[in-house]
């Protein structure tokens, strides 16, 4: 490894820190330093403290009990359609515990603290047949455009992960 060194810009590590929190289940500061410094990237913890903060970035416990990072909605960069699809499929294997429907509803259960991150990667994937979603500590009520689609929205995000069947949803 080479001797560590900063980034030009703060925006340039902010997006990098933000990438690795994307892409990886970092559940501390120390965790995330660590992944920094591996790529040559030296920060005090002060200054991680602050991109944290300025990143929307939040600890939420995942339904195995555990904590990661997390960015808020609307902080994380721009992505495409489909990344925002994987990602969701990724966060319904980790974060759904639950999903109920009555009329045009979807009601999920996640763990403490993970709704209105979960909330912000529904919203992130642009599904038309959502017309929006309320976030609490561990509910997240979807609410469909259609009077009677929200057991297709619950069976959706119930069968949607990495290894499942694709949402008929997405158009």
């Amino acid at each position: 490894m080479s001797e560590p060194r900063s980034p030009l810009t703060k925006s340039a590590r902010q997006a990098r820190i933000a990438e690795l929190i994307e892409r990886n289940d970092v559940a501390s500061q120390t965790e995330l330093a660590a992944r920094l410094a591996d790529e040559g990237v030296a920060v005090s913890q002060g200054t991680l403290s602050k991109d944290l903060l300025e990143l929307g970035a939040v600890r939420v416990r995942t339904a195995d009990g555990q904590f990661r990072y997390a960015l808020l909605a609307g902080e994380a960069p721009a992505v495409s359609a489909s990344a925002a699809l994987t990602r969701l499929a990724r966060l319904c294997g980790e974060l759904l515990l639950s999903a109920e429907a009555s009329a045009n509803l979807a009601i999920l259960r996640t763990p403490p603290g993970a709704a209105q991150f979960f909330a912000s990667a529904i919203d992130k994937v642009g599904w038309a047949a959502v017309l929006g979603t309320i976030a609490g500590d561990d509910t997240v009520m979807v609410i469909t455009r259609d009077p009677a689609g929200g057991q297709a929205m619950a069976d959706a995000l119930l069968g949607l992960h990495p290894t499942g069947p694709r949402s008929t949803l997405e158009e």
